[in-house]
């Protein structure tokens, strides 16, 4: 995967910064003292979250589909997860998805129509709100915790009856451990940044789930933010201090003087041409010439 660079939010000056390693959300702020451009590195929870061990499951599959396949399945996961994740944020806004569509791939940064698995994981998110009739509150919210130094995206919070809950959106047919101190870390943020989290659930949504003929699977989780701390204290161990490499480049490049023109080649006939002597060539062969006709 290629670096990329998200602005976020452009008011706030909120960035988002991806790497083929790592993820960082880079804040801007203003010093109190010199009045100059400050900038905070935040890891994203899912990096973070990435540190913690992902259970005996998943290793086993791991090892079953060996390591390059398992590589190639996960990006295509991750690009299925990324176009439904964009129809969704669509259809939360009211606009319309067809079939047509086309989304772009964030592996090759190309616009490609939806697949029948990701049209239909979109078809189970239109089943579930008709089942369940949720009111969204927020949607791709980008959260910092100031406290605990990370940021991250809240895919949706939703109010259901007289419920509210913290949703992570799904389309693999797995939660991993990792996942559940995720959206753990997303409740913590929130509380930080002033909303309202007490009776507030945790649950995933995962889309496109095959194991029912909903295609839908809703599980609520419980709050493990203790368990986040410990992958962030593994992270700081091996990350800490870390920052992407930051380096200033010219936006454009020109040589400061032009280029010496190059001599042009000689003909053949040119090359073969035996160049006429000077006057004073020609009077030296002459005296010699003239010292001979003497000497005979």
């Amino acid at each position: 995967m290629r670096k990329e660079i998200v602005i976020i939010d452009k008011e706030l000056g909120i960035y988002r910064v991806t790497t083929p390693d790592s993820r960082w959300y880079l804040e801007e702020t203003t010093d109190e003292k010199t009045g100059l451009p400050v900038f905070s590195w935040n890891p994203s929870v899912t990096w973070i979250s990435g540190f913690y061990p992902k259970g005996l499951q998943f290793y086993k599959y791991l090892a079953s589909k060996g390591w390059d396949e398992s590589q190639a399945i996960m990006e295509a996961a991750g690009s299925r997860g990324t176009k439904v994740h964009n129809a969704v944020t669509i259809l939360q806004a009211g606009g319309t998805v067809t079939m047509e569509d086309k989304f772009t791939n964030p592996n090759t940064d190309l616009a490609e129509e939806l697949t029948v698995e990701e049209y239909e994981a979109i078809v189970s998110f239109k089943r579930w709100c008709d089942e369940v009739n949720p009111e969204f509150i927020l949607n791709e919210k980008t959260v910092i915790s100031k406290l605990h130094g990370y940021a991250g995206t809240v895919d949706i919070v939703v109010k259901i009856g007289d419920q509210v809950y913290i949703i992570d959106v799904k389309t693999g047919q797995y939660i991993w451990p990792e996942y559940e101190i995720q959206i753990a870390a997303y409740k913590q943020a929130l509380t930080e940044m002033g909303h309202k989290t007490e009776n507030v659930k945790l649950a995933f949504l995962q889309l496109g789930y095959k194991k029912n003929k909903r295609g839908f699977k809703f599980t609520e989780v419980e709050d493990k933010f203790e368990l986040f701390l410990h992958a962030k204290a593994i992270w700081e161990n091996e990350c800490g201090g870390e920052k992407p490499k930051q380096a200033e480049y010219p936006l454009q490049i020109k040589l400061k003087n032009e280029p010496e023109s190059v001599p042009e080649s000689k003909t053949t006939s040119e090359a073969n041409h035996t160049p006429k002597p000077t006057s004073e060539v020609q009077k030296s062969a002459k005296k010699v010439v003239q010292k001979l006709t003497k000497s005979k």
